[in-house]
């Protein structure tokens, strides 16, 4: 919902995963103002700085453009259309939580992610 934890951790590992094999788009029904600051410690103790990330809010439009569309707990908020593939990651929120509690909530995204890819791209997986 909020576009500043589980799914911009899920956009920046899926798009280091798949280095550039699939478009990957991250999104929420009612945005924060900005990413939370232990998603951010978390993914940079991976290399990844989401430091000049932003949460977005969910167009229509890009959800019709999708193949796969994941959410994550957004209930009636997310727009459905037919023919899309969709995907519900039941993920603990770190809204509040530590670094050492985020750091299960990546890794758990991480797992969904590598999954994911090996299914759309079978040879990212080898």
């Amino acid at each position: 919902m909020h576009n500043a934890g589980r799914s911009q951790m899920a956009a920046a590992l899926l798009y280091h995963h798949a280095q550039g094999r699939v478009t990957v788009r991250s999104a929420g029904s009612a945005p924060a103002d900005t990413v939370n600051p232990a998603v951010l410690q978390v993914m940079n103790e991976l290399g990844l700085d989401l430091s000049q990330e932003f949460p977005k809010e969910l167009a229509a439009d890009a959800v019709e453009a999708a193949d796969v569309v994941i959410t994550m707990s957004c209930g009636d908020a997310c727009p459905v259309f037919p023919g899309k593939r969709y995907l519900d990651w039941e993920l603990t929120d770190p809204a509040g939580k530590s670094i050492e509690d985020v750091r299960p909530i990546r890794d758990d995204i991480d797992r969904c992610v590598r999954a994911l890819l090996a299914e759309l791209v079978p040879e990212a997986a080898k």
